[in-house]
């Protein structure tokens, strides 16, 4: 296999770094997050766009470190196999895979505890009004229990990152090499991709079905990391389905 950086991943590595650059250099940040970051769709913050800008913006300098280290790391080796082209619709698609996944989970955080308030007497013109000027009736937090922090978490979330992206990258090269050995930094024993990987994305889904964090920050998008890698799967496997399809005899 050629060693060294390949041209599609050269240039999102590229990319993603210009802009966090300009994140730390406009506005002290606040500017990007506001036109780049993917905020929910009923937030009045939402723009089309974001769908695909989030997934060139990173929380900080740790953050764009891990992911651009496991995007060269990864996406070099599935790239030498795909080709940039197909490269860069596989990354963008699990990108895209990721934010769906996540808001609609986070759809189903808003819509359980709208639907509690309006069967409570709220109307949902005023509940969505008062979320969008940062606020919350404090009467919400007895009638919504446990589910009131994930109901105004929803509304005023905002997810930036490759992470959803480089899953998908990472399911493509477990996929592509299941044999090479892989570990985690502060557990440095070698074990094979078609076990590592796997493993990894089961914790994600514990953590995002269950909020308890492993590993990651606790404001990591779990279920974006799950939807990354659950498209990714998809691909392959239909991607690799049509390959064979187009080589059976009939």
């Amino acid at each position: 296999m050629r060693q060294g950086i390949t041209d599609a991943v050269k240039h999102l590595l590229i990319i993603n770094v210009v802009m966090f650059v300009g994140t730390l250099a406009i506005g002290n940040g606040d500017a990007f997050y506001q036109w780049f970051a993917l905020y929910f769709p009923k937030n009045d913050m939402f723009q089309l766009w974001q769908v695909v800008t989030h997934m060139f913006m990173h929380g900080g300098f740790a953050h764009i470190l891990f992911n651009m280290f496991a995007l060269w790391m990864f996406g070099t080796a599935v790239e030498q196999v795909f080709g940039w082209k197909k490269f860069v619709i596989f990354y963008l698609l699990s990108g895209f895979g990721a934010a769906t996944i996540q808001v609609a989970f986070l759809y189903f955080q808003f819509n359980t505890g709208l639907s509690t308030l309006i069967e409570s007497g709220f109307l949902q013109s005023d509940i969505v009004n008062i979320l969008s000027e940062g606020k919350y009736n404090t009467g919400w937090v007895s009638i919504l229990g446990d589910n009131f922090d994930g109901f105004v978490g929803a509304f005023n979330s905002t997810m930036v990152g490759a992470s959803g992206a480089i899953m998908g990258v990472l399911v493509a090269f477990g996929m592509l090499f299941p044999e090479s050995k892989l570990m985690l930094i502060f557990l440095p024993v070698p074990i094979k991709a078609k076990y590592f990987i796997p493993a990894i994305i089961a914790l994600d889904l514990f953590s995002g079905l269950t909020g308890q964090s492993i590993f990651s920050p606790s404001n990591t998008a779990y279920m974006a990391h799950v939807g990354g890698a659950l498209t990714g799967f998809l691909l392959m496997y239909f991607w690799k389905k049509n390959e064979s399809d187009k080589h059976r005899w009939n």
